[in-house]
Protein backbone atom coordinates (compact mmCIF):
# COMPACT_ATOMS: atom_id res chain seq x y z
CA UNK A 1 0.00 0.00 0.00
CA UNK A 2 1.05 3.41 -0.66
CA UNK A 3 0.54 4.46 3.13
CA UNK A 4 -1.27 7.45 2.06
CA UNK A 5 -3.31 9.91 3.81
CA UNK A 6 -6.14 11.72 2.56
CA UNK A 7 -6.79 15.47 4.27
CA UNK A 8 -10.04 16.90 3.29
CA UNK A 9 -11.47 20.54 3.92
CA UNK A 10 -14.46 19.96 6.07
CA UNK A 11 -17.53 22.01 4.47
CA UNK A 12 -20.30 22.37 6.54
CA UNK A 13 -23.98 23.95 5.14
CA UNK A 14 -25.98 24.94 8.17
CA UNK A 15 -29.78 24.79 7.57
CA UNK A 16 -32.78 27.31 9.54
CA UNK A 17 -35.89 26.46 10.31
CA UNK A 18 -38.17 28.93 9.54
CA UNK A 19 -42.16 29.45 9.87
CA UNK A 20 -43.24 28.27 6.06
CA UNK A 21 -40.54 26.55 3.63
CA UNK A 22 -37.15 25.95 4.73
CA UNK A 23 -34.46 27.98 4.36
CA UNK A 24 -30.78 27.61 3.75
CA UNK A 25 -28.39 30.03 5.44
CA UNK A 26 -25.18 30.63 2.98
CA UNK A 27 -22.86 28.01 2.88
CA UNK A 28 -19.43 29.05 4.58
CA UNK A 29 -15.73 27.67 3.66
CA UNK A 30 -12.63 27.58 4.73
CA UNK A 31 -9.79 30.23 4.05
CA UNK A 32 -6.84 31.42 5.14
CA UNK A 33 -6.32 34.97 5.46
CA UNK A 34 -3.51 36.71 4.94
CA UNK A 35 -2.49 40.41 6.51
CA UNK A 36 0.10 42.81 5.44
CA UNK A 37 3.41 42.37 7.39
CA UNK A 38 2.75 46.26 8.54
CA UNK A 39 -0.24 44.77 10.57
CA UNK A 40 1.45 44.98 14.25
CA UNK A 41 -0.58 42.02 15.93
CA UNK A 42 -1.89 39.03 14.19
CA UNK A 43 -3.99 38.38 17.30
CA UNK A 44 -5.84 41.61 17.12
CA UNK A 45 -6.74 42.15 14.17
CA UNK A 46 -8.24 38.65 13.79
CA UNK A 47 -10.19 39.21 16.68
CA UNK A 48 -10.81 42.74 15.06
CA UNK A 49 -12.61 41.42 11.86
CA UNK A 50 -14.06 38.79 13.53
CA UNK A 51 -16.21 40.94 15.75
CA UNK A 52 -17.14 43.05 12.25
CA UNK A 53 -18.14 40.66 10.32
CA UNK A 54 -19.58 37.53 12.65
CA UNK A 55 -16.93 34.74 12.51
CA UNK A 56 -14.42 33.14 14.48
CA UNK A 57 -10.90 32.69 13.72
CA UNK A 58 -9.40 29.13 13.85
CA UNK A 59 -5.80 29.20 13.82
CA UNK A 60 -3.75 32.64 14.27
CA UNK A 61 -0.35 32.69 12.30
CA UNK A 62 2.36 35.16 13.50
CA UNK A 63 5.98 33.84 12.32
CA UNK A 64 5.67 31.95 9.18
CA UNK A 65 3.22 35.18 7.87
CA UNK A 66 0.78 37.09 9.90
CA UNK A 67 -2.72 35.79 9.32
CA UNK A 68 -5.45 33.31 10.45
CA UNK A 69 -7.95 30.86 9.33
CA UNK A 70 -11.38 30.92 9.52
CA UNK A 71 -14.72 29.92 7.85
CA UNK A 72 -16.19 32.48 5.96
CA UNK A 73 -19.62 32.92 3.65
CA UNK A 74 -19.49 34.85 0.25
CA UNK A 75 -20.36 37.86 2.14
CA UNK A 76 -17.89 37.45 4.96
CA UNK A 77 -15.14 36.99 2.21
CA UNK A 78 -16.06 39.72 0.09
CA UNK A 79 -15.61 42.13 3.35
CA UNK A 80 -12.29 40.87 4.63
CA UNK A 81 -11.05 40.67 0.90
CA UNK A 82 -11.97 44.47 1.05
CA UNK A 83 -10.32 45.46 4.70
CA UNK A 84 -6.66 47.22 4.00
CA UNK A 85 -4.98 45.28 6.58
CA UNK A 86 -5.56 41.88 4.67
CA UNK A 87 -2.87 41.30 1.59
CA UNK A 88 -4.79 38.42 0.04
CA UNK A 89 -7.33 35.30 1.31
CA UNK A 90 -6.45 31.62 -0.21
CA UNK A 91 -8.65 28.94 0.05
CA UNK A 92 -7.87 26.51 2.55
CA UNK A 93 -7.46 23.46 -0.05
CA UNK A 94 -7.80 19.14 0.70
CA UNK A 95 -3.91 17.83 1.14
CA UNK A 96 -3.34 14.23 1.40
CA UNK A 97 0.06 12.57 3.58
CA UNK A 98 1.85 11.05 0.84
CA UNK A 99 30.23 10.86 12.38
CA UNK A 100 30.11 7.37 12.54
CA UNK A 101 29.56 4.66 15.63
CA UNK A 102 29.20 0.80 15.73
CA UNK A 103 26.32 -0.48 14.42
CA UNK A 104 24.72 -2.65 17.90
CA UNK A 105 23.99 -6.44 17.14
CA UNK A 106 20.53 -7.20 17.04
CA UNK A 107 19.39 -3.45 15.45
CA UNK A 108 18.26 -4.25 11.92
CA UNK A 109 19.26 -1.98 8.73
CA UNK A 110 16.02 -1.49 6.51
CA UNK A 111 16.99 -1.71 3.06
CA UNK A 112 16.32 2.23 2.15
CA UNK A 113 18.76 2.91 4.95
CA UNK A 114 21.42 0.42 3.82
CA UNK A 115 21.10 1.89 -0.47
CA UNK A 116 21.61 5.28 0.71
CA UNK A 117 24.99 4.40 1.63
CA UNK A 118 23.88 5.49 5.60
CA UNK A 119 24.98 2.60 7.32
CA UNK A 120 27.74 -0.47 6.97
CA UNK A 121 28.08 -3.81 8.04
CA UNK A 122 29.68 -2.73 10.89
CA UNK A 123 28.82 1.72 11.10
CA UNK A 124 26.27 3.59 11.58
CA UNK A 125 26.31 7.35 11.73
CA UNK A 126 25.41 9.35 14.71
CA UNK A 127 23.15 11.67 15.13
CA UNK A 128 22.47 14.71 13.66
CA UNK A 129 23.73 18.02 14.97
CA UNK A 130 20.63 19.21 14.71
CA UNK A 131 16.60 18.61 15.31
CA UNK A 132 13.85 17.57 12.68
CA UNK A 133 10.48 18.71 12.79
CA UNK A 134 7.77 15.83 11.45
CA UNK A 135 4.93 17.84 10.38
CA UNK A 136 2.35 14.99 9.54
CA UNK A 137 -0.12 12.95 11.74
CA UNK A 138 2.05 13.43 15.00
CA UNK A 139 4.97 11.24 16.30
CA UNK A 140 4.06 8.08 18.91
CA UNK A 141 5.96 9.57 21.72
CA UNK A 142 6.71 6.90 23.56
CA UNK A 143 8.27 5.08 20.96
CA UNK A 144 11.24 3.35 22.66
CA UNK A 145 13.71 3.27 19.34
CA UNK A 146 12.51 7.39 19.03
CA UNK A 147 14.37 10.20 20.31
CA UNK A 148 11.01 12.63 20.01
CA UNK A 149 9.29 15.50 21.58
CA UNK A 150 5.91 16.27 21.47
CA UNK A 151 6.01 20.16 19.47
CA UNK A 152 2.63 21.03 17.94
CA UNK A 153 -0.96 19.99 18.10
CA UNK A 154 -2.48 22.07 15.17
CA UNK A 155 -5.56 19.58 15.28
CA UNK A 156 -6.76 19.54 19.16
CA UNK A 157 -8.86 22.57 20.10
CA UNK A 158 -7.11 22.60 22.82
CA UNK A 159 -3.35 24.16 23.06
CA UNK A 160 -1.86 22.03 25.22
CA UNK A 161 -2.86 18.84 23.84
CA UNK A 162 0.30 16.23 23.12
CA UNK A 163 1.66 16.10 19.53
CA UNK A 164 1.03 12.29 19.76
CA UNK A 165 0.45 10.06 16.30
CA UNK A 166 -3.48 8.18 16.39
CA UNK A 167 -2.92 7.18 13.10
CA UNK A 168 0.79 5.99 12.59
CA UNK A 169 2.01 7.87 9.51
CA UNK A 170 3.95 10.53 10.91
CA UNK A 171 6.15 7.67 13.09
CA UNK A 172 6.97 5.66 10.87
CA UNK A 173 8.57 8.55 8.84
CA UNK A 174 10.03 9.70 12.31
CA UNK A 175 11.57 6.05 12.45
CA UNK A 176 13.65 5.81 8.56
CA UNK A 177 14.59 9.35 9.49
CA UNK A 178 16.24 8.97 13.39
CA UNK A 179 15.28 5.51 14.40
CA UNK A 180 17.99 4.69 17.26
CA UNK A 181 21.30 2.66 17.13
CA UNK A 182 20.43 0.96 20.24
CA UNK A 183 20.24 -2.69 19.72
CA UNK A 184 16.73 -3.48 18.68
CA UNK A 185 14.44 -2.44 16.67
CA UNK A 186 14.92 -0.31 12.98
CA UNK A 187 17.97 1.97 12.47
CA UNK A 188 17.09 5.31 10.77
CA UNK A 189 19.24 7.95 8.64
CA UNK A 190 20.90 9.58 11.44
CA UNK A 191 20.03 7.17 14.27
CA UNK A 192 18.85 9.04 17.86
CA UNK A 193 18.13 12.66 15.83
CA UNK A 194 16.44 14.36 17.66
CA UNK A 195 12.71 15.16 16.11
CA UNK A 196 9.58 17.40 17.42
CA UNK A 197 6.10 15.92 16.67
CA UNK A 198 3.92 18.71 14.68
CA UNK A 199 0.27 17.32 13.85
CA UNK A 200 -1.35 19.07 11.24
CA UNK A 201 -3.51 15.27 11.11
CA UNK A 202 -6.03 13.70 12.84
CA UNK A 203 -6.32 9.89 13.47
CA UNK A 204 -8.53 9.75 10.59
CA UNK A 205 -5.79 11.42 8.19
CA UNK A 206 -8.26 14.37 7.77
CA UNK A 207 -7.19 18.28 8.07
CA UNK A 208 -6.71 21.27 6.19
CA UNK A 209 -3.93 23.27 5.19
CA UNK A 210 -4.61 26.49 7.81
CA UNK A 211 -3.52 23.03 10.17
CA UNK A 212 -0.12 22.74 7.77
CA UNK A 213 1.02 26.26 8.36
CA UNK A 214 -0.34 25.93 11.70
CA UNK A 215 2.41 23.83 11.81
CA UNK A 216 4.55 25.76 9.84
CA UNK A 217 4.33 28.75 11.77
CA UNK A 218 5.04 26.92 14.98
CA UNK A 219 8.43 25.51 13.06
CA UNK A 220 9.58 28.80 12.34
CA UNK A 221 8.63 30.47 15.77
CA UNK A 222 10.84 27.54 17.45
CA UNK A 223 13.18 27.69 14.94
CA UNK A 224 16.12 29.27 16.58
CA UNK A 225 15.76 28.05 20.06
CA UNK A 226 15.03 24.29 19.41
CA UNK A 227 17.39 24.20 16.81
CA UNK A 228 15.42 22.66 14.32
CA UNK A 229 16.71 23.07 10.70
CA UNK A 230 15.10 20.49 9.14
CA UNK A 231 11.47 20.11 7.92
CA UNK A 232 9.91 17.11 6.69
CA UNK A 233 6.61 17.28 5.24
CA UNK A 234 5.35 13.78 3.13
CA UNK A 235 1.79 15.13 2.51
CA UNK A 236 0.64 16.58 -0.79
CA UNK A 237 -2.40 18.70 -2.48
CA UNK A 238 -3.71 20.53 -5.58
CA UNK A 239 -1.55 23.28 -6.14
CA UNK A 240 0.96 25.53 -8.33
CA UNK A 241 3.99 27.30 -7.73
CA UNK A 242 4.31 30.74 -8.99
CA UNK A 243 8.10 31.65 -8.28
CA UNK A 244 7.12 34.31 -6.05
CA UNK A 245 6.35 32.33 -2.67
CA UNK A 246 2.66 32.77 -3.53
CA UNK A 247 2.11 36.30 -4.17
CA UNK A 248 1.54 36.16 -7.19
CA UNK A 249 -1.05 33.29 -7.38
CA UNK A 250 -2.12 34.14 -3.19
CA UNK A 251 -0.62 31.01 -1.88
CA UNK A 252 -0.79 31.01 1.78
CA UNK A 253 1.34 28.09 2.34
CA UNK A 254 4.14 29.10 -0.46
CA UNK A 255 4.45 32.19 1.51
CA UNK A 256 4.59 30.34 4.80
CA UNK A 257 7.02 27.87 3.70
CA UNK A 258 9.00 30.76 2.02
CA UNK A 259 9.23 32.89 5.11
CA UNK A 260 10.34 29.57 7.39
CA UNK A 261 13.26 28.65 4.86
CA UNK A 262 14.31 32.61 5.75
CA UNK A 263 14.61 31.39 9.30
CA UNK A 264 16.63 29.52 8.30
CA UNK A 265 14.42 25.86 8.15
CA UNK A 266 15.06 23.25 4.63
CA UNK A 267 11.72 21.81 3.96
CA UNK A 268 11.94 18.21 2.45
CA UNK A 269 8.72 17.22 0.44
CA UNK A 270 7.46 13.98 -1.39
CA UNK A 271 6.52 14.20 -4.76
CA UNK A 272 3.26 12.77 -4.40
CA UNK A 273 1.97 9.54 -5.39
CA UNK A 274 -0.20 9.83 -8.26
CA UNK A 275 2.21 8.19 -10.76
CA UNK A 276 2.24 12.05 -12.74
CA UNK A 277 4.14 15.16 -13.54
CA UNK A 278 4.29 17.11 -10.18
CA UNK A 279 4.20 20.09 -11.14
CA UNK A 280 0.45 20.33 -10.29
CA UNK A 281 1.11 18.98 -6.45
CA UNK A 282 2.02 21.09 -3.50
CA UNK A 283 4.46 21.82 -1.82
CA UNK A 284 6.27 19.79 -3.93
CA UNK A 285 6.46 22.22 -6.84
CA UNK A 286 7.11 24.80 -5.01
CA UNK A 287 11.25 25.56 -5.88
CA UNK A 288 12.07 26.72 -2.11
CA UNK A 289 11.39 22.86 -0.98
CA UNK A 290 13.88 19.40 -1.64
CA UNK A 291 11.08 17.12 -3.62
CA UNK A 292 11.96 13.53 -3.33
CA UNK A 293 10.50 10.83 -5.63
CA UNK A 294 10.51 7.26 -4.82
CA UNK A 295 12.68 4.23 -6.27
CA UNK A 296 12.12 0.78 -5.42
CA UNK A 297 14.99 -1.55 -3.69
CA UNK A 298 14.49 -4.96 -2.19
CA UNK A 299 18.19 -5.95 -1.16
CA UNK A 300 19.76 -2.78 0.21
CA UNK A 301 22.80 -3.13 -2.75
CA UNK A 302 22.49 -1.56 -6.65
CA UNK A 303 22.69 -3.76 -9.32
CA UNK A 304 19.32 -4.58 -9.34
CA UNK A 305 19.92 -8.30 -8.61
CA UNK A 306 17.31 -8.62 -6.01
CA UNK A 307 14.06 -9.55 -7.41
CA UNK A 308 10.84 -7.77 -7.33
CA UNK A 309 9.70 -6.38 -3.22
CA UNK A 310 7.78 -8.90 -1.42
CA UNK A 311 5.02 -6.13 0.05
CA UNK A 312 4.00 -5.30 -3.06
CA UNK A 313 3.11 -6.07 -6.81
CA UNK A 314 4.13 -4.12 -9.67
CA UNK A 315 7.45 -2.65 -8.85
CA UNK A 316 11.02 -4.18 -9.51
CA UNK A 317 14.44 -3.94 -7.82
CA UNK A 318 16.12 -0.55 -8.89
CA UNK A 319 13.81 1.28 -10.85
CA UNK A 320 11.80 4.09 -10.05
CA UNK A 321 8.62 3.59 -8.13
CA UNK A 322 5.42 3.16 -10.73
CA UNK A 323 3.08 5.39 -8.27
CA UNK A 324 6.02 8.37 -7.73
CA UNK A 325 5.08 11.71 -9.40
CA UNK A 326 8.10 13.16 -11.10
CA UNK A 327 9.25 15.84 -13.13
CA UNK A 328 8.92 16.39 -16.91
CA UNK A 329 12.34 15.52 -18.38
CA UNK A 330 12.41 19.48 -20.58
CA UNK A 331 11.48 20.89 -16.67
CA UNK A 332 15.09 22.08 -15.27
CA UNK A 333 13.48 24.16 -12.79
CA UNK A 334 11.51 21.72 -11.36
CA UNK A 335 14.14 19.26 -11.91
CA UNK A 336 16.90 21.52 -9.90
CA UNK A 337 15.15 20.79 -6.53
CA UNK A 338 14.55 17.05 -6.97
CA UNK A 339 15.91 14.19 -5.86
CA UNK A 340 15.21 10.32 -5.44
CA UNK A 341 14.87 8.15 -2.35
CA UNK A 342 13.98 4.09 -1.23
CA UNK A 343 9.98 4.49 -0.95
CA UNK A 344 8.91 0.83 -1.67
CA UNK A 345 8.84 -1.85 1.44
CA UNK A 346 10.31 0.50 3.82
CA UNK A 347 10.08 -0.98 7.30
CA UNK A 348 9.92 1.65 10.00
CA UNK A 349 8.33 2.27 13.68
CA UNK A 350 4.59 2.31 14.07
CA UNK A 351 1.97 2.76 17.18
CA UNK A 352 2.18 1.07 20.24
CA UNK A 353 6.00 0.86 20.19
CA UNK A 354 5.76 -1.56 17.03
CA UNK A 355 7.17 -1.56 13.57
CA UNK A 356 5.69 -1.98 9.66
CA UNK A 357 6.28 -1.89 5.86
CA UNK A 358 4.78 0.85 3.95
CA UNK A 359 4.98 2.25 0.69
CA UNK A 360 4.90 5.50 -1.07
CA UNK A 361 6.69 9.08 -1.43
CA UNK A 362 6.07 9.89 2.01
CA UNK A 363 8.18 6.70 2.93
CA UNK A 364 10.94 8.27 0.53
CA UNK A 365 10.90 11.63 1.88
CA UNK A 366 12.40 11.37 5.20
CA UNK A 367 15.31 9.03 3.74
CA UNK A 368 16.15 12.75 2.15
CA UNK A 369 15.08 14.64 4.87
CA UNK A 370 17.52 12.80 7.23
CA UNK A 371 20.00 13.41 4.61
CA UNK A 372 19.63 16.47 4.61
CA UNK A 373 20.32 16.55 8.53
CA UNK A 374 23.32 14.43 8.44
CA UNK A 375 24.86 17.49 5.93
CA UNK A 376 24.30 19.70 8.58
CA UNK A 377 26.50 18.35 10.93
CA UNK A 378 26.38 14.35 13.24
CA UNK A 379 28.58 14.01 16.29
CA UNK A 380 29.38 16.56 17.15
CA UNK A 381 31.25 17.94 14.23
CA UNK A 382 29.34 20.86 11.20
CA UNK A 383 29.25 19.34 8.08
CA UNK A 384 29.01 20.77 4.57
CA UNK A 385 25.63 22.25 4.84
CA UNK A 386 26.01 23.84 8.45
CA UNK A 387 26.49 27.30 7.54
CA UNK A 388 24.47 27.71 3.76
CA UNK A 389 21.23 28.89 3.23
CA UNK A 390 17.96 26.17 2.74
CA UNK A 391 18.45 26.82 -1.13
CA UNK A 392 21.77 26.45 -0.78
CA UNK A 393 21.13 23.08 0.78
CA UNK A 394 19.20 21.88 -1.71
CA UNK A 395 22.12 22.58 -4.10
CA UNK A 396 23.93 21.00 -2.13
CA UNK A 397 22.39 17.96 -1.32
CA UNK A 398 21.44 17.43 -4.68
CA UNK A 399 25.49 17.80 -5.96
CA UNK A 400 26.38 15.25 -3.96
CA UNK A 401 23.70 12.93 -5.09
CA UNK A 402 25.10 13.41 -8.39
CA UNK A 403 28.74 12.37 -7.57
CA UNK A 404 27.89 9.48 -5.48
CA UNK A 405 25.92 7.75 -8.04
CA UNK A 406 28.93 6.05 -9.19
CA UNK A 407 29.80 4.09 -5.66
CA UNK A 408 25.97 3.49 -4.49
CA UNK A 409 25.05 2.54 -8.30
CA UNK A 410 22.04 3.83 -10.03
CA UNK A 411 18.49 2.72 -10.65
CA UNK A 412 16.26 2.74 -14.03
CA UNK A 413 14.86 6.34 -13.72
CA UNK A 414 17.99 8.39 -12.37
CA UNK A 415 19.72 10.95 -14.65
CA UNK A 416 22.53 8.47 -15.89
CA UNK A 417 19.64 6.19 -16.96
CA UNK A 418 16.58 7.77 -18.19
CA UNK A 419 13.30 6.34 -18.42
CA UNK A 420 12.00 7.87 -21.67
CA UNK A 421 9.32 11.42 -20.31
CA UNK A 422 10.56 10.87 -16.27
CA UNK A 423 12.80 12.22 -14.21
CA UNK A 424 12.93 11.54 -11.26
CA UNK A 425 16.26 12.84 -9.84
CA UNK A 426 19.35 11.51 -8.80
CA UNK A 427 19.57 8.83 -5.35
CA UNK A 428 20.42 10.58 -2.61
CA UNK A 429 23.57 9.83 -0.76
CA UNK A 430 23.77 9.60 3.06
CA UNK A 431 27.11 8.04 1.95
CA UNK A 432 28.36 11.76 1.57
CA UNK A 433 28.58 12.60 5.30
Amino acid sequence: MHAKVLVSTLVGVLGLALAGPAAAKPAHHGYIVVLRDSVPSAAADAARLGRAHGFRSRHVYSHALKGFSARLGDAQLARVKADPDVAFVSPDRAVRAVGQAPLLPGDSAPTGVRRIGSVSAAQAHQASNVAVAVIDTGVTLSHPDLNVASGKNCVAAKKSASAADDNGHGTHVAGSIGARNNGAGVLGVAPGTRIYAVKVLNGAGQGTWSQVICGIDWVTQKASSLNIKVANMSLAGFGFADGLCGNLLGDALNRAICRSTSAGVTYVAAAGNSGQEFSTTVPAAYPEVLTVTAMSDSDGASGALGGAPTCRTGEADDRYASFSNFADPTDTGGQAHMVAAPGVCIESTWLGGGYRTASGTSMATPHAAGTVALCMGSGGVAGPCASLSPANVITRIRADAAAGAPALGGFLGDPDNPFPGRYFGPLVSAAAY
